[in-house]
Formats: C-alpha cells, sequence, structure tokens
C-alpha cells in the first residue's frame, strides 16, 4: 500500500466516514480536503440500484452544467456537410475521412471530445473499437452524433458532461473545480442530481440511489446525505 502523504492524512483525518454530510457541508469539506497544487476537480459519484446487464436499466446522457466545468476540451469535429457550422463554432479540428484515417493509421489523439454528424457514422464505426477503449465513441444519447453540430460544439464549451453507469451500477461525473463559489458547485450537484433522478428506470424498485460521495482529485471520498 502506498504511503500517504502528510497532507492527505491530514485531509482524511477532517472527514468523519460513519457521517452522512449535507451537501451545503460535503462542499465545504471537499475543498477543505484538497491536497494537490492545481485546481482540483470535483468529482461525483452515484452508487444506484440498478442492474446494467439489463439494457432498460442503463442510463447514459449528458447534461450542460449551469456553473459551467472550469475545463477547456480540445473537441474533433468529424463531418462531410456541416464543416463551415463546425468551424465557425470553433471546433478544435474540423474534417471527415482524412481525421478518421488519422486516427487509424498514426494512433492520433490529440483530442478530448469527439462530435460527429450522421452520414459520416458508417466510416467512424470502422475506428469504432480504438475510440471505445478511450471512450471517445460520439453517441446520440450524449448528444454527440447530431445534424446540429455547432450547438453540440457550443453545449461542450458551455460545460456539458456525460454520464453513464459503470458494470458496478455506479455513476461518475464531476461537478467543477475547487475554485469554484460554492453555489455554482451546488447548482452544478442538483442539476446532475435532478437528471440523475429523472432517468430512474421503471423496473427498479425500493430505494434507487443507495449512495453519493464526493471528493477532489486524490482528496478523499465524503458521503452525502441521500434525499430521495
Amino acid at each position: 500500500m502506498p504511503k500517504l502523504s502528510k497532507k492527505l492524512k491530514a485531509a482524511n483525518a477532517k472527514v468523519d466516514r460513519t457521517k452522512l454530510y449535507s451537501i451545503d457541508e460535503a462542499i465545504k469539506l471537499a475543498k477543505e480536503t484538497s491536497v494537490t497544487k492545481f485546481d482540483s476537480t470535483i468529482d461525483i459519484a452515484f452508487n444506484l440500484n440498478v442492474d446494467p446487464r439489463h439494457a432498460d436499466q442503463q442510463i447514459r446522457g449528458a447534461i450542460v452544467l449551469p456553473g459551467g466545468t472550469g475545463k477547456t476540451q480540445k473537441i474533433l469535429a468529424l463531418t462531410k456537410t456541416k464543416v463551415k457550422e463546425a468551424t465557425d463554432a470553433k471546433a478544435d479540428y474540423v474534417g471527415g475521412t482524412e481525421l478518421i484515417q488519422k486516427i487509424q493509421k498514426e494512433n492520433w489523439f490529440d483530442f478530448d471530445i469527439v462530435v460527429a454528424t450522421p452520414e459520416i457514422m458508417a466510416e467512424l464505426g470502422k475506428i469504432g473499437k480504438l475510440l471505445g477503449t478511450k471512450g471517445l465513441m460520439p453517441n446520440p444519447k450524449t448528444g454527440t452524433v447530431t445534424v446540429d453540430i455547432a450547438n453540440a460544439i457550443n453545449d461542450i464549451k458551455k460545460g456539458k458532461v456525460e454520464y453513464r453507469t459503470d458494470k458496478e451500477g455506479n455513476v461518475h461525473s464531476i461537478i467543477g473545480k475547487a475554485s469554484f463559489d460554492d453555489q455554482n458547485l451546488l447548482k452544478n450537484y442538483k442539476a446532475i442530481l435532478d437528471v440523475i433522478k429523472k432517468a430512474k428506470p421503471a423496473a427498479v424498485k425500493g430505494t434507487y440511489i443507495k449512495n453519493i460521495s464526493i471528493s477532489t482529485t486524490m482528496g478523499p471520498g465524503i458521503k452525502v446525505l441521500v434525499e430521495n
């Protein structure tokens, strides 16, 4: 087991592992227990009472966080028909077949997110496995496959984040940066909590959200009181 730094030991000591904190308390504590020299991202994890083996219990989507993300993402726009729109929306890279071939032949991944128009998806499918292993394959459910590519790019720039269940029934996302004021973090938390609640599958009976926790990069997990 790696040795804990003095900073991390001190941060861990501030968190009561047996306590469920209100979200206001949790946000303040997350900031206090941030141990990095850089501006840490505040992550959120939902443990849900779902069985992702069933298609109707797989939760996936995207949301534009009202308080932003504090992150700048390099956007690759793949299109044949909306090149001007994507360029005007200031995607970092815009192209079609030639950029798909660049990824395939050169293992080029100088981007963080891919948006695409529907007509290019057949070609993009040829490298679907390559993109999929890196979580970069665009999907209509997250708004990254669309004819309105300019709007998709603008949403990403405003603070769009994706969420999906993993094989354990957990959903991971972010609510901002440790430098954000409490109100923006709270707005982001409420926004993502709301979409998770609305995504509750009809097949789920009883408690839906079992646990919620937040943490900064490398910081301790803080359990949040769940209001189902």
